[in-house]
């Protein structure tokens, strides 16, 4: 994908749009990296506190869309809002980084892609933790054949809250693992099926997801906001070992590598457990290599690792595990 829009030295001008708890994040890392321009939010006394922290101007949306000064726009919005804002983004000729989930239907997110495609802008979904140092470091693991021929993943993220009107734990939840799992096999299932509970309200707090994918590959994802504790693992089996990536264990043993060993005699299967391997991972923020990828495809006109097009590809799957609840 090839920017229309010319590079220019420096830092690209971005606008946040969206003041709450994510859209923060994003202002101060953009803040940090230079590029922070300006921000939106349909509360003004919101965005002008947060735009005065940051010495930046607050803005209305169609104010930022009309400015030729803005390069690339940040949707942090609620979900049911992403959609419409994002093709407005694209079609004001603004590169674009919109946050998980990018759309609340597939039809939705496929008008997203399209304006995308037509716009030959970046645009580019907000799925931060494939930008995770340690996730990386698993993924050159696979590449390099460490593990072996992946059979099977799964994950588990689990914990108490937020609780959210629009959307049940596996809308809201799910998407981070399920972009790690699609960055994985490379492709997408051919079957999902999903069960959901519902403790609450109406909508879920409980969810399993099972994927089947045509390389032979077979995943598990459990999600929960109404969990005692909480856990942020994603775990790889691998013919020749089993990787573990683990986002609450301390940082030198977020990534861990177990090189079990499973062999078959006389007397039927036989296992021997070892001792982990932990991989040394480089220091990073995740959220702040995100922003200056995003910032570095402007500049370059390369393709984004998150395209949109993976954010659709996310909630094909959603849409399709979300048939069954009981």
């Amino acid at each position: 994908m090839e920017s229309t829009l010319h590079p220019k030295p420096g830092p690209a001008n971005i606008a946040v749009v969206g003041c709450g708890y994510w859209g923060t994040n994003h202002a101060r890392t953009f803040s940090e990296l230079g590029a922070l321009y300006a921000v939106s939010d349909r509360h003004l006394e919101r965005a002008g506190a947060l735009a005065a922290k940051h010495g930046i101007k607050a803005m209305g949306f169609e104010d930022l869309l009309a400015d030729p000064a803005v390069d690339g726009v940040v949707l942090a919005l609620p979900p049911h809002h992403h959609a419409d804002q994002a093709i407005a983004v694209l079609e004001a000729g603004k590169h674009l980084l919109v946050e998980k989930p990018i759309a609340l239907s597939v039809a939705d997110a496929r008008r997203v892609v399209d304006a995308a495609k037509r716009s030959g802008l970046i645009a580019m979904t907000g799925h931060v933790l494939r930008f995770h140092p340690a996730f990386e470091a698993l993924e050159a693991m696979i590449a390099a054949g460490d593990l072996g021929a992946v059979r099977y993943i799964h994950s588990h993220r689990v914990g108490l809250g937020k609780f959210h009107a629009e959307n049940d734990a596996l809308w809201d939840i799910a998407p981070h693992d399920l972009s790690l799992i699609l960055a994985i096999t490379g492709e997408k299932p051919v079957n999902v099926r999903g069960v959901g509970s519902a403790m609450l309200n109406r909508l879920s707090d409980f969810a399993h997801l099972h994927l089947q994918f045509p390389g032979g590959v077979r995943s598990h994802v459990f999600a929960s906001r109404l969990n005692p504790y909480r856990e942020r693992k994603l775990t790889v089996i691998g013919s020749k070992a089993m990787a573990v990536f683990d986002d609450v264990a301390p940082w030198n043993q977020k990534l861990a590598v177990y090189r079990h060993k499973v062999w078959e005699d006389d007397d039927g299967w036989q296992s021997e457990m070892v001792d982990p391997d932990y991989i040394a991972i480089p220091d990073g923020m995740p959220l702040t290599r995100e922003c200056a990828h995003f910032l570095d495809c402007i500049a370059t006109g390369a393709a984004p690792r998150t395209p949109v097009s993976d954010g659709l590809a996310v909630i094909e799957i959603l849409s399709e595990g979300t048939v069954r609840h009981d």
